[in-house]
This record gives structure tokens, C-alpha cells and sequence, in this order.
């Protein structure tokens, strides 16, 4: 079979290249920002329908199957909701701990006053929630709630603002990130001090001394992926013990993944040129007819530029985009279905309305967001403590503000957090779903005509 193409630049089969011609608009639909808001919305809609439909005896069954791993004499067992929401959520955490490290290193946080806006409307945006969700909830046995009002969903604000690309500027993806940044580390705050029940202070001091192990591996230069690996089971395995939410152990083990590469970037590009050199000699002395597989030299200088490649990157950057998609496209939609099964009934929806802790929250994230995001901003440019970055203005922030209140992830993660009756996580649940369709549709529409002027070819 002829593998040679036309331009001679691919040896692929014919088989390889038809079947090429199919996987390559999946692949962009994969890379497309709007894709994982797609997948979530879309997992949502099936927890829904299987917690209302014939099938919810068995969704919830199997949401709730045990299954546990042995260590010696020891069980470690938990049902697959408690195995998604403490162990591979600790995988988004970690992603999210190297988005954060990266911004505070080399991104937009690293600028202060650039950055005080963005800041202050992280503050408000956590701030007034919390607020008006305790003014109907304090005093009552739901008061602890007040922290799932304060988060915002990256993925669906994100989401959303991609589909409004041309009446927006590039900027306001960055305002929203940082903002989501700043957003997160709060909630992180707050589960890691306020929905920690007891602390096992062994298990903690266990904990710390693995996260000391890998900061020193950091300054020794150790860059295999596995010691990091092995390092943050055992980092989650005693935090889990210890009582403290075992996902914030993503955040502290990805604080310790190196950010400097091995080499310099020159002397990648000398490295490289000296590579390629030979390899081109070996390829004009070679028989045309041979090929990589039986040329050991080539293969060997071929492998040569990966490792050459590697030195001159940093494990944080090839590490976060390796985890980009695999936390887009499986964990957060396998977080999605496991925890939005919602039963909905006349009973659900007359609750929604007359439950103070629903009603708090669709208050704090619709109102509090809408408000306290462009507020703070406001005052934080009015004050001259900063600017907003180019080509944003009001109007863009308070429809920033309004997205943020797009709670859904890290939400539903504080209300399993906070509520063990099922009447409660029902009703938290049911609002953090309205509110975060609420502030969508709000943010959009606000976004799409309040900002048409700002429109982009």
C-alpha cells in the first residue's frame, strides 16, 4: 500500500489519512473552549433526567456502590459519589494549583496594581454573597451554607463569554480567569478552615512532612513526574485521615511542582541546531528507501530533541497542559453526573421558593455576584488603586460579575460539604442550579446588547 502522500511529507497509509480526515475535527471540537461547558451542561441534563425518571433507584445505586481498596489489613472503602468528590476532584485541584502558582509567577497576578480591580471584585464577588446569604439563613441550621454562594464555575463563564467572542475584547477572558483565580483560592480557604469537622493532628503532621519531602525535591532539582506522583498520594491519603478535605492536598502538592526548566533557552536552540545537523547528514547519506525504524542513529537524535525539549520547559506548564483536557473532558462532567441527580417534585420546587437556604443562594449568587464584583471594581479604579486592563469598561465588568455567579462546580462541592440531611443538600442543590442558569442567561443577554457597540470583526 502506497504510504507516501502527494507533497511527500507524510508517510501515512491511505487507511491512516481517511480515517485522519474524521478524528481532526473531533480533535478541535476537543480543543474547543465552549466544548467542556458543552459536556457539562450535557452530563448535567442526564443526572437529571436519571434521578426523575424509572431509573432513579438505580442511578442512585449505583451512585452510592462501595468499592474500596485493600492495604494489608485495612479497607479503604467509599461509595463512588464519596470516591469522585474526594479522590479524582483532587485532580482538578491540582490543575487548579498550577494555574494559580503559574499566575503568580508569570502571569496576571504577579502585577499588582494591574491586578487590583481584579482583586477587589474577587473580594465583593465572595464578600456580598456570603452577606445576603446569611441575612436569610443566620441564626438558622443552615447558617454554615454561606460559603457555596461565594464560588464561580470557570468552565461555564468561560464558556459562555467564548460564545459572545465578538462583542467582547480579549481582555475580558483575562479579568474573568484572574477573578475565577482569586475566587477559587478563597473557596479553597474556606473548606480547607470552616468544613473541616475534626483534625487528627498525627495524621496532619504526616502530612506536612510529605509536603516538606517534595519542596525538596523542588530545590534539589528533581523533575520525574513520579515523585511528585507518589508524594501527593500519600499527601491525600493522611490529609484524608487527618480529617482536613483530602482535595486540598491537589492545591499543596501542586505549590511544589518546579517552575524553572533544567536549561536555558539558548541552549536549547544550540542543542537543537547541533541535533538537527546530524540528523540531516545521516539523512542525506541514507538510502531512500530506509526509514526511522531501522536508522538506531536517527531514532536516537530524534529522541535526543525530546529530551532536549524537556530540559527547556518546566514540569508546571507541561504538566497543566497534559491535565487541561483530561479534567475538562472527564473529571468535571464525572463530577456533574455523580452529584446533579437531583429529584425534582411539587415538593422540590415549592422549597426552592420557601427554603431560606435555596432562596439564600440564588440570592447570593444571581444578586450578590451581579453586585459586589462591579462594586468593588468600580471603587478600586474610582480609588486610583488601578485600571481596568485595555478595551474593558463597565459595562463588561458588571457582565463579568453577572457570569460569576455561574456557582455550579466548586458549589455543589461546598453543599456536599456542608449538608448531610437530603432535604438540605436538595434544596442547595436545586438553587445552585437555578442561580447558576439564572446568572447564564442574564450574563448573556447583558453581554450580547448592553455591549453591542463593542462588536468585533
Amino acid at each position: 500500500m502506497d504510504k507516501q502522500s502527494t507533497d511527500g511529507s507524510s508517510i501515512q497509509t491511505k487507511l491512516e489519512r481517511r480515517f485522519e480526515k474524521v478524528v481532526t475535527p473531533f480533535q478541535y471540537f476537543i480543543r474547543d473552549q465552549t466544548t467542556s461547558s458543552i459536556l457539562l451542561i450535557l452530563c448535567t441534563a442526564i443526572a437529571l433526567l436519571l434521578a426523575n425518571s424509572p431509573f432513579r433507584d438505580d442511578y442512585q445505586a449505583f451512585v452510592e456502590l462501595p468499592f474500596g481498596l485493600v492495604v494489608g489489613n485495612r479497607l479503604l472503602s467509599m461509595s463512588l459519589h464519596h470516591w469522585v468528590n474526594e479522590a479524582v476532584m483532587s485532580l482538578f485541584f491540582f490543575l487548579l494549583g498550577l494555574e494559580i502558582k503559574r499566575e503568580l509567577l508569570a502571569g496576571e497576578l504577579r502585577n499588582l496594581q494591574r491586578m487590583m480591580p481584579v482583586i477587589a471584585a474577587a473580594i465583593g464577588g465572595m464578600l456580598f454573597p456570603a452577606l445576603l446569604f446569611l441575612s436569610l439563613n443566620f441564626g438558622s441550621a443552615t447558617e454554615h451554607g454561606w460559603g457555596i454562594p461565594m464560588a464561580t464555575d470557570t468552565a461555564f463563564a468561560v464558556g459562555i463569554l467564548a460564545l459572545l467572542r465578538r462583542q467582547i475584547p480579549p481582555t475580558a477572558f483575562v479579568f474573568l480567569t484572574a477573578l475565577a483565580i482569586i475566587d477559587d483560592i478563597g473557596a479553597i480557604l474556606v473548606i480547607a478552615v470552616f468544613y473541616t469537622d475534626t483534625i487528627d493532628f498525627l495524621y496532619l503532621a504526616a502530612s506536612a512532612l510529605g509536603l516538606a519531602a517534595l519542596l525538596l525535591l523542588n530545590l534539589l532539582g528533581v523533575r520525574k513526574s513520579w515523585a511528585y506522583l507518589a508524594g501527593g498520594v500519600l499527601i491525600w491519603g493522611t490529609l484524608y485521615q487527618s480529617g482536613v478535605h483530602a482535595t486540598v492536598a491537589g492545591i499543596l502538592v501542586a505549590f511544589t511542582v518546579p517552575a524553572r526548566p533544567t536549561r536555558e533557552p539558548y541552549w536549547f536552540l544550540q542543542r537543537v541546531r547541533r541535533l538537527m545537523r546530524r540528523f540531516e547528514r545521516i539523512e542525506r547519506q541514507s538510502d531512500s528507501s530506509e526509514d526511522i525504524l531501522s536508522s538506531n542513529d536517527q531514532h536516537d537524535l530524534v529522541e535526543g530533541v525530546q529530551v532536549a525539549a524537556e530540559k527547556a520547559t518546566t514540569p508546571l506548564r507541561r504538566w497543566e497542559r497534559a491535565l487541561e483536557h483530561p479534567v475538562a473532558l472527564f473529571v468535571l462532567p464525572l463530577f456533574a453526573l455523580v452529584n446533579a441527580g437531583i429529584p425534582i417534585s411539587p415538593n422540590t420546587v415549592h422549597a426552592l421558593w420557601n427554603h431560606d437556604l435555596a432562596s439564600g443562594i440564588v440570592l447570593g449568587l444571581v444578586l450578590g455576584k451581579g453586585i459586589g464584583i462591579p462594586l468593588l471594581a468600580w471603587l478600586a479604579v474610582r480609588l486610583r488603586l488601578g485600571h481596568f486592563p485595555e478595551g474593558l469598561d463597565m459595562r463588561h465588568i458588571i457582565g463579568i460579575g453577572i457570569l460569576g455567579g455561574m456557582g455550579f462546580t466548586m458549589s455543589i462541592f461546598i453543599a456536599d460539604l456542608g449538608f448531610a440531611q437530603a432535604d438540605q443538600l436538595v434544596a442547595a442543590k436545586s438553587g445552585i442550579l437555578v442561580a447558576s442558569l439564572l446568572a447564564g442567561v442574564l450574563g448573556w443577554l447583558w453581554l450580547r446588547f448592553a455591549c453591542n457597540d463593542k462588536a468585533r470583526a
